[in-house]
């Protein structure tokens, strides 16, 4: 691909090929995926569209990768130091990363440089060095007399789905600890973008992995379909909305296969009453608004306390009115485009439907910003006078529209943060540090922050509660997704029974050694 054309869009640019099982090949038929910009509307690439055939292919080269090849069997370290190395290859191409994010999915150029492509680089390097200290190997003093071996074994043949609002970044969530388990991986990226996941691609063919160990197939959502039913796949780990999320569990379930799911949320950011208003509205600019809203830790519910609601919407709205709108490559630009006409249109129906149901339009509204003549762009909105039982409060919108809702007392505050179907993140904004921490244990949530929003640390588990997932990503507990628990257990050659060892095994002293 041109890259440079595809970003200043003087040319629609193509791709022939698919990365299967370590390189790229022609695919199985001549369907293809158009990459429209969110900003233009207009046809900016075209890649082939995976096929059935394609995901049998790629599954079946990372059945046999992992079965037969050497990447299992690889000692950690040696894992580790190629992971070390793809993030250098990749530190290398950030902002090329950046400029097709933006062009492919429109986040504004300056939260594509900062997140979208920063972050991924973090996390490579994070994740390396969790590795070095993770206990793959221990030797435990057992209960009945002698040792038991406890070995973390990769799970086999991963399959990893990502959506498209953050590509890169969920692609490294899911890859690198799979790579660094020893399992072999198929990975689907969304068909709205597909062009990060061709970037990811070069760098892995550039790395030297054994083939078949790695795969990356745009496709549908048949194809992802096809991928997670597959009868060689070992372990799905997928990202997306509740409902799909839903489909995925059933179809794992149904064949016990070990399943990750990082769903949708409804998030609220609870500002206590001794909070600086204007700090909390730069803070709901992040905390609500990041990637135009299109972040599944979103904070878009705001509750504020009753009795000083008004100075603390009079200075989130100030903020709002004067975010700029528009051109994602504009330095100057807070929140672009949505990904789809579809989206756009989706968003609107929420914020027309909030108006009939009562709510209190205070800024923003369905119609394009006066900004912009054309493009998938949402006016950043906010209403109040929103109550817990409204479509807007219960719904995740996916866009830049704020709820905000009013309590009396922190009771009242974590009874309305928790009146969800959602448990994924949030938030606590107050002077008080110690008050902060008691509410947000309260709350029931898998991730939170205080004063400010969940910031996607790789030390930090990430997860949900409730319809917002299930399992842990990042931390220790992110490269455990991809391992299997083995135990062995090891004594001399018995000269009593086994029943008679177990009465007189007592309450000896017992050890835990780990060898990394």
């Amino acid at each position: 691909m041109s890259r440079d054309d595809l970003v200043r869009g003087t040319a629609v640019v193509t791709s022939e090929h698919l990365f299967i099982a370590g390189g790229w090949v022609t695919p199985t038929t001549a369907e293809t995926i158009e990459v429209i910009s969110p900003h233009t509307e207009r046809l900016v690439a075209r890649v082939p569209a995976a096929s059935v055939a394609d995901v049998d292919r790629a599954v079946a080269a990372a059945r046999t990768a992992f079965d037969h090849g050497p990447w299992p069997r690889t000692d950690p370290s040696e894992r580790i130091a190629l992971v070390r190395r793809l993030a250098e290859l990749y530190t290398a191409r950030e902002e090329e990363l950046a400029q097709l994010i933006t062009t492919e999915m429109g986040a504004p150029i300056t939260f594509a440089r900062s997140a979208h492509a920063k972050l991924p680089g973090v996390m490579m390097r994070a994740f390396a060095d969790i590795a070095e200290n993770y206990p793959f190997q221990q030797t435990r003093s057992g209960f009945l007399g002698g040792d038991v071996l406890v070995e973390h074994e990769p799970v086999g043949v991963v399959a990893a789905i990502v959506p498209w609002n953050m590509p890169m970044f969920l692609i490294v969530a899911k890859l690198i600890p799979a790579l660094l388990a020893g399992c072999a991986i198929v990975l689907k990226p969304s068909p709205e973008t597909p062009l990060d996941a061709y970037l990811m691609a070069e760098l892995v063919d550039d790395l030297g992995l054994p083939p078949g160990v790695v795969s990356i197939l745009p496709g549908d959502r048949e194809i992802g379909r096809h991928l997670v039913a597959h009868p060689g796949v070992d372990k799905v780990s997928f990202t997306g909305s509740t409902a799909a999320g839903r489909q995925v569990a059933g179809t794992c379930g149904a064949a016990l296969r070990r399943v990750s799911l990082e769903l949708g949320g409804k998030s609220a950011a609870v500002v206590l009453d001794d909070a600086d208003p204007a700090d909390v509205a730069d803070g709901m600019l992040v905390a609500g608004l990041m990637n135009s809203g299109q972040a599944c830790v979103a904070q878009t519910r705001v509750l504020l306390p009753r009795h000083r609601s008004v100075e603390f919407l009079d200075a989130l709205v100030d903020r709002i009115e004067n975010l700029t709108v528009g051109d994602p490559f504009d330095p100057a630009t807070r929140v672009g485009p949505m990904v789809s006409q579809r989206q756009q249109h989706r968003i609107r129906g929420f914020i027309e439907h909030a108006r009939d149901q009562g709510a209190r339009l205070l800024t923003g509204g369905a119609e394009l910003p006066d900004t912009v003549d054309r493009g998938w762009y949402i006016r950043p909105t906010v209403f109040a006078d929103v109550d817990s039982s409204m479509r807007i409060a219960r719904e995740e919108v996916f866009g830049p529209v704020l709820s905000v809702l009013t309590y009396t007392d922190d009771d009242h505050a974590v009874e309305i943060a928790d009146a969800t179907e959602y448990g994924l993140s949030g938030s606590v904004w107050t002077a008080d540090i110690d008050r902060g921490l008691g509410l947000a244990r309260r709350i029931r949530s898998g991730t939170l922050g205080i004063n400010q929003p969940y910031t996607m640390d790789p030390a930090a588990p990430f997860g949900g509660v409730k319809n917002s997932g299930i399992g842990r990503e990042f931390g220790q507990e992110g490269i455990g997704a991809y391992l299997d628990t083995k135990s062995i257990s090891v004594r001399a050659a018995p000269t009593r029974g086994v029943a008679e060892q177990a009465i007189s095994a007592g309450t000896g002293d017992r050890a835990e050694r780990t060898t990394p």
